[in-house]
């Protein structure tokens, strides 16, 4: 049986590809065709029309009938295989939440708490059934095998740490969603941390293969595959790994669809720099009418993006106020707060943590970047609470702003704040949640995968 590595690998700092066998949902052969995500057609005025792919869940289940869905007797449970049990209630999931749709209702066995509602969501009845379904249904199993620190281990602090506290969620013991055997599994976690990988084998790089992380990888689904048939009875159609860093394709922040990122298998993840001893940036409500700048950025002068920003407005323009270096008599969280809009171009990666710490400030993101997925786009629209811009357009940003009228920058603003709830952590995770939403994205795509037995 194949063993985990301990040979020093060094990898390539933009691996775009994490293989064939370490991709989520990838099977095409399993992929149902009634369920997949559809490109957006929001007729929203948009300064980003041609490089933004957003999958659209207002019609991820708009085929899917009641027909077929299995009997849930006595006696044909007691028959199904595990599998067949699964399947058969993920077909109950699609069947319910199609119903919500036609009738713009759901069905809940319990008190919702929360009920999703409003422009912001690209169909709330299908958002609320699914997710009240994920709650009734999922399981996920984190595999075991493998030590610390690059297995069951990752950061929880700083600009990779979603992903240290993604993974101590699902294996701190206290989410109801773990499955207490695997025969009871949805989708199976494989807990590898590509940014632990990084810091204790790749640094210093001495070589920018990227054969060697391919090697680590593959052997960890050796380890599993030939311990267990989850892998190869769905070909890792119903595996998946999480990690904020740019180096893999599955759950990630660099959701660059010019870098194969594949919205209807790969999943989106918010970036979010987390300081020691707390699990986000700090909410500011300050009112509309007592934010007095117009827009605001500052941070280094990384990637190509952020030097066109510089280049048009750094420290040139009192409504448009853009720092490298932010004066000393100017706090950061606090410029976000007085300002209407909040600037988030991309750096080296198309994701910027400035678009959570927006949100948290209730400022309204303006997104600067191409190619960028955006998270949670298949149940939330983003061009309802936030600007895209593309690159061509950076110089014309304090005409596009200007030109938002009040009324519509109210509406987004009163937006940005009903979104909030979807972009904070909390640990435990708490319904609707950051990291409960990340689930959901698993779930959808899981939906979109049959499986035989």
């Amino acid at each position: 049986m194949a063993t985990l590595s301990s040979t020093p690998y060094i990898v390539f700092p933009v691996l775009l590809f994490l293989l064939l066998l370490s991709i989520f949902f990838l099977s095409p052969i399993n992929q149902n065709p009634d369920l997949r995500f559809h490109p957006s057609s929001s007729s929203t005025p948009n300064h980003s029309q041609t490089k933004h792919q957003t999958p659209e869940a207002s019609s991820f289940l708009g085929n899917v009938s009641t027909h077929g869905v299995p009997s849930t007797s006595t006696t044909t449970v007691a028959k199904m295989s595990p599998l067949e049990r699964i399947e058969g209630g993920l077909a109950r999931a699609r069947a319910a939440i199609r119903e919500a749709v036609r009738s713009s209702n759901y069905t809940s066995q319990k008190k919702e708490n929360f009920i999703p509602r409003g422009a912001v969501y690209r169909n709330p009845y299908a958002f609320h059934q699914s997710y009240i379904e994920m709650e009734k249904r999922f399981k996920i199993w984190s595999y075991k095998e493998g030590d610390q620190p690059l297995v069951h281990g990752g950061p929880k602090n700083s600009i990779y740490g979603i992903e240290g506290q993604f993974m101590d969620e699902m294996e701190s013991g206290n989410s109801h969603f773990m499955a207490g055997h695997p025969d009871e599994a949805h989708v199976f976690y494989i807990p590898i941390s590509v940014t632990r990988i990084a810091h204790y084998i790749y640094s210093p790089p001495v070589d920018y293969s990227g054969h060697m992380l391919q090697r680590l990888v593959t052997d960890y689904i050796y380890v599993v595959s030939d311990k267990y048939p989850y892998w190869n009875r769905s070909n890792g159609a119903d595996h998946f790994l999480v990690s904020c860093h740019d180096w893999v394709r599955t759950v990630l922040c660099n959701a660059n669809t010019s870098e194969r990122f594949q919205p209807i298998r790969d999943i989106s993840l918010p970036e979010v720099n987390i300081p020691k001893g707390k699990l986000g940036p700090p909410h500011l409500d300050k009112p509309p009418n007592q934010r007095h700048i117009l827009a605001f950025f500052a941070g280094r002068e990384s990637g190509y993006m952020r030097t066109l920003l510089f280049r048009s407005w750094k420290e040139n323009d009192d409504e448009v106020q853009v720092y490298e270096h932010l004066p000393s008599n100017r706090g950061y969280a606090k410029s976000m707060g007085d300002s209407k809009f909040c600037l988030c171009p991309s750096g080296w990666e198309v994701a910027s943590p400035r678009v959570v710490e927006a949100i948290a400030a209730g400022c309204v993101p303006v997104i600067i970047c191409d190619y960028y997925v955006l998270p949670f786009s298949e149940v939330l629209d983003w061009s309802k609470f936030s600007i895209n811009i593309t690159s061509d357009k950076i110089p014309e940003i304090k005409k596009i702003l200007k030109a938002v009228p009040n009324k519509r920058y109210l509406r987004m603003q009163k937006r940005v704040k009903q979104v909030q709830r979807h972009f904070v952590i909390n640990r435990p995770a708490q319904p609707y949640d950051m990291l409960h939403m990340i689930l959901h994205s698993v779930w959808l795509r899981r939906l979109n995968v049959r499986l035989r037995s």
